[in-house]
């Protein structure tokens, strides 16, 4: 490819190169000619044989002149025009190595003209495909975890009680459905992540009244907050400008955020939901006391599967699904997302536009 396109780059050059001696025949032709042999006849020369002569050494020179100057051209344009596509041949070859899965590929970036602009956008695509395939096989590694674990207890009990070893009752029995419900609780998240992949062509907008939004979610979860010995806290603005958006989705995005404050205020803790007006959007964001999540992991948490804390089990910590759902719905919205941690207080806010 390389070879080809220096060759295309030569010959939209040479024609350039060549159109010059061309002209500057024609002009000695009919023009410097004509002036010689008006000074020929000025000064009583025969200008018969002495323009010929001129003409041909002239003629001569010019061909000379040509050669030399198209070789050195050439030579001048391949070098040059080398080290122009030495870029493009090496992110050609840097996506052939992506195409065959090694996503470590990268170019060297130098300068700032539109070949450099065109190296770090492969570098920056280079870096989400690796992110995305590490998202990839981490997500496939936690699915197979989170499977193996509840069906190797099913198992487990289902052959004791084949063999003998165990006896049935009513305690055995209420383990196994607790096992086969962490299961489709865990295919229900996957639904529900699979549906909200989807949110983006199947919205159902309509003007959305934020803060009733938001005081319907805590009313929903003001009892199980209250069970766990959590205070919740309501600051929600008032005239805030209604969102043109799906009350359906937007209600799950604050349960979701809800129910991960529950799981991760101990008792005594605080959730706050606040609404408030931000410029031309509208800002919703839950808070709570507890244990702060590292700088390094806030990048994260919205990824699938994704857990800060990689000691907790399903049954303790969650899918690691329902911020990557928050995520997907808020921005098919065209609204953002994000999360701030400190002072022993962790913050999730999404911001829809009005």
């Amino acid at each position: 490819m390389r070879l080809r396109l220096i060759h295309k780059l030569l010959l939209v050059n040479i024609p350039l190169i060549a159109a010059l001696p061309i002209v500057v025949w024609v002009a000695i032709d009919y023009l410097a000619a004509d002036y010689f042999s008006t000074l020929m006849t000025r000064y009583h020369v025969s200008p018969t044989e002495t323009h010929h002569m001129f003409l041909h050494a002239v003629h001569r020179y010019i061909l000379w002149a040509t050669a030399a100057g198209l070789t050195a051209a050439v030579a001048l344009s391949f070098v040059l025009t080398g080290r122009v596509l030495r870029p493009l041949h090496e992110m050609a070859a840097g996506a052939d190595r992506i195409a065959r899965g090694d996503y470590g590929a990268r170019v060297r970036v130098a300068g700032s003209d539109e070949v450099a602009g065109l190296g770090t956008a492969f570098n920056a695509m280079a870096d989400n495909l690796e992110r995305i395939e590490t998202l990839r096989k981490t997500m496939v590694a936690d699915v197979a975890h989170e499977l193996r674990t509840p069906l190797t207890n099913v198992r487990g009990y289902l052959e004791a009680l084949r063999d003998g070893v165990v006896e049935p009752a009513p305690e055995t029995f209420a383990l196994l459905q607790e096992e086969v419900l962490r299961l489709v609780r865990l295919v229900e998240d996957l639904g529900q992540l699979t549906r909200a992949d989807a949110a983006r062509v199947l919205l159902q907008r309509a003007p959305v009244d934020v803060a009733a939004l938001a005081a319907e979610a805590c009313d929903l979860f003001a009892p199980p907050l209250a069970a766990k010995g959590v205070a919740l806290e309501r600051r929600l603005a008032a005239g805030l400008a209604p969102v043109h958006a799906d009350r359906a989705r937007l209600l799950q995005v604050l349960r979701n955020l809800l129910d991960n404050a529950l799981h991760h205020t101990p008792a005594g803790g605080t959730v706050t939901v606040t609404a408030e007006p931000q410029g031309a959007l509208v800002r919703l964001a839950v808070a709570n006391t507890g244990s702060e999540i590292p700088e390094a992991d806030l990048p994260f948490i919205f990824e699938r599967f994704y857990r800060a804390d990689k000691s907790r089990s399903r049954a303790s910590g969650g899918s690691g699904i329902g911020l990557a759902i928050v995520r997907q719905l808020v921005e098919a919205h065209g609204g953002s997302v994000g999360a701030e941690s400190g002072g022993g207080t962790t913050r999730v806010w999404f911001a829809l536009p009005a």
